[in-house]
Parts: structure tokens; C-alpha cells; sequence
């Protein structure tokens, strides 16, 4: 089994019984549920897809849910206050890469991509209730998420008391033997054994994956920005790994490459002699876009980021835009090197935004030729 049941893997229930059905030779049904609450996956979800695809290389079936029901309730766990729901539109809007995503790293062979709608659409109240009834109010408000809620007189609406229930009930559908999430999404897994056991089926095995920490050393997510997408362009992809703090190197390694545990180990002990980080970032960089672009595309964003960030040059290519606007906070939007006026503003405040390597304010102006910095990694030359 080599590193199916070790890397990148924080806890498994029920080890060994799933231990004993692998050395059995039964070919198990794995499931993963990715709520469609954005546009992009990123390297967070990589780490659990990968320990999906190490079980398609061991002949098993990759489940892959696309909550289309849950992402229109919204995950409650570790969260402080209610999420808006978000629309159909919103869903089929954010759904339509994820397959194309998941791919980078799935084998198509042994994938089984499902929505959740295919059942839940036949459900009438009667089902609902009858499901619940499965669940006792103590085992829902166990949740931890749930209990400190209600302790510190914060928002907790009905509706997200459901979202274990209806993500759980999706391993009765596809029968699943195993179920993959992150740590903070144990309970909703652990829900799924219960509901099982009330199916009069045998409960599928957990397996945990581990965090991935982003861009600002907090959990990677899609809600917060933080993230590295799978389908980042190499330069900036290749940038945002050499951004990250040394701390998190190994871990990226493990976590987010295939390079060799005993490789890993020896790359530790290189930096415990005191071998430069940025040098065994460069490799860990390379390793991450090589996996998403190809070689050729990592030696190059390599190169492109020894000629930008080390001697301080252009880069080769800079796309060129044509604008509507004049305004620099307007054109930032426009070009969407800013999601929203008032994250344009907070760019440049923070002296983020240059134009012709001219520290820009609010009143700056564009016009034809110029060309836009904001940060380190990106630019634009207006048409």
C-alpha cells in the first residue's frame, strides 16, 4: 500500500478495518464531496485528491459529489455566523471547471463524479423528516461548531443544523466504503457513519487529510483569498511558492508534490544544516508547477522569476490591455488586477501600485503605454 494509508494524513476510522478490506482485495467505493462555494480548487484540495488518486492506483473507485445541495445551505463547521446561501446560478457558475480541475490530478477511468441533486431532488418533507429521525438532537448538537455557537449567543439558523445530515446521506446513495475530507470536516463524516449503521449498512472508514496552510499562514480556503488555485498561471504560481514562510516548506512538500518521502527527509535534514530556503523553495516551487503545467512551463516561470524578483528586471511578457476607464482604482477593477474599488484603494495605500514604476494615489490617471505594477508579481501595459 506504500503511502496510501501515511501521507498527507492526519487520522483514519476505522483503521483496521479498512486495512483488513484493502489486504482483502475488495475494491471500494472512495468518496469526496466538494461544495461548488467557488470558482477554483486550489492546493488544499489537491492534498485530499491526491490520497484519492493514490487509491485509484491501487484499483478503487474515486467518488467524486459535487454539493450542489449542500453549497446552497453552506458549511457551518468552524464558522461564527450563519453563510448566505448562494443561488442555483451560483452553483452551476462555480461547478463548471471543477471536473476539468479535478482532473489535473484524477484518473478519469476510475472516476464517478455525481451531484447530489440526483437524489435529493426526489426528496419531499416526509423523506426529511424520515432521515432526521435517523439523528438524535444530541448527536447534532455534539458538533462543535454548533455547541460554541449557542455558548456565545451567536446566529445559528435551522437550516445549517441540516447539513450534516443531507452531506451524510450522500454516502448511503453511493454506498460509499470510504469517505475523504479535511480535519475540520470529521464530524459531518463521523454523521455519516451513524446514518449508515440506521441504512442497516456496514459505515464507511475515514480518512482525514491534512491542512495545508496558505498564503498568509492561515488553513487555505476558498472563502478567504488565501489560496493557490490549480490552475494559477506558472509565473504566479510559481511567485506565490516562493511568497510562502520557510515553516511551511516540508509540509508543502508532503502535502502538495510527489516527490519521495525519503527525499523529503533528506531536503529536512539539508535545511536543518543551513542550506538556503529560498534555494530549496525554488525546487519545492518547480516541483508544484511542474505537476500543473509541465516542466518546460516551470523552468520557465523559474527563469521568469530570477529576472523579476532576484535582478529586479521586467518581464518578458506583460499582457496588453485596452481599457475603458482612466482612473487607476478604476482600472485596477477593470482589468481585475482588484476584486472591488475598495480592495484597489487598499492597494494603493499600501504603496502596491505602480505606474512606470511611479508609486500611484488615488487620483493617478492612465493612459495608452503605461504600464501597471501591483505587488511584485504582476503587470499590465495598457493599450
Amino acid at each position: 500500500m506504500n503511502e496510501l494509508l501515511t501521507r498527507s494524513i492526519s487520522e483514519i476510522i476505522d483503521r483496521k478495518h479498512l486495512e483488513d478490506n484493502l489486504n482483502s482485495g475488495q475494491k471500494l467505493r472512495v468518496k469526496l464531496g466538494i461544495d461548488p462555494t467557488a470558482a477554483k480548487l486550489h492546493l488544499g484540495h489537491a492534498v485530499v485528491l491526491r490520497i484519492l488518486r493514490r487509491f485509484q492506483d491501487e484499483g478503487h473507485t474515486a467518488v467524486l459529489i459535487i454539493g450542489d445541495t449542500t453549497a446552497s445551505i453552506g458549511d457551518p463547521s468552524g464558522k461564527n455566523e450563519t453563510r448566505p446561501a448562494l443561488t442555483a446560478e451560483q452553483i452551476a457558475k462555480n461547478f463548471a471547471t471543477y471536473e476539468k480541475q479535478a482532473l489535473r490530478i484524477l484518473d478519469k477511468s476510475r472516476l464517478e463524479v455525481r451531484w447530489q441533486s440526483e437524489w435529493f431532488k426526489n426528496f419531499n418533507l416526509s423523506d426529511v423528516i424520515r432521515e432526521a429521525a435517523q439523528l438524535s438532537a444530541g448527536w447534532i448538537l455534539s458538533h462543535e461548531t454548533f455547541r460554541n455557537r449557542l455558548q456565545h449567543g451567536q446566529p445559528l439558523a435551522f437550516h445549517e443544523l441540516l447539513y450534516p445530515l443531507v452531506q451524510a446521506y450522500d454516502s448511503v446513495a453511493v454506498q460509499a466504503n470510504v469517505e475523504l475530507g479535511g480535519p475540520d470536516q470529521k464530524f459531518n463524516l463521523l454523521t455519516g457513519r451513524e446514518l449508515m449503521r440506521s441504512h442497516k449498512m456496514e459505515p464507511q472508514d475515514i480518512v482525514l487529510g491534512k491542512y495545508l496552510i496558505g498564503t498568509d499562514g492561515q488553513k487555505m480556503g476558498k472563502t478567504t483569498g488565501n489560496f493557490i488555485a490549480l490552475e494559477e498561471e506558472p509565473f504566479e504560481m510559481f511567485g506565490k511558492v516562493m511568497a510562502l514562510v520557510d515553516e511551511v516548506v516540508i509540509d508543502y512538500f508532503e502535502n502538495a508534490t510527489t516527490v519521495p518521502v525519503d527525499e523529503i527527509k533528506t531536503i529536512e535534514k539539508e535545511l536543518k544544516k543551513g542550506t538556503n530556503p529560498r534555494d530549496i523553495k525554488k525546487r519545492l516551487a518547480a516541483e508544484i508547477v511542474t505537476l500543473y503545467h509541465g516542466e518546460q512551463a516551470a523552468s520557465v516561470a523559474s527563469d521568469e522569476w530570477q529576472k523579476v524578483f532576484s535582478n529586479k528586471e521586467k518581464p518578458t511578457e506583460i499582457e496588453e490591455v485596452k481599457v475603458k476607464s482612466e482612473n487607476i482604482v478604476d482600472v485596477l477593477v477593470e482589468t481585475k488586477l482588484a476584486s472591488s474599488k475598495s480592495e484597489a484603494k487598499r492597494l494603493i495605500e499600501q504603496d502596491g501600485v505602480r505606474i512606470d514604476d511611479q508609486i500611484a494615489s488615488e487620483e493617478s490617471d492612465t493612459s495608452s503605454g503605461n504600464l501597471i505594477q501591483v505587488g511584485k508579481r504582476r503587470f499590465i501595459k495598457i493599450k
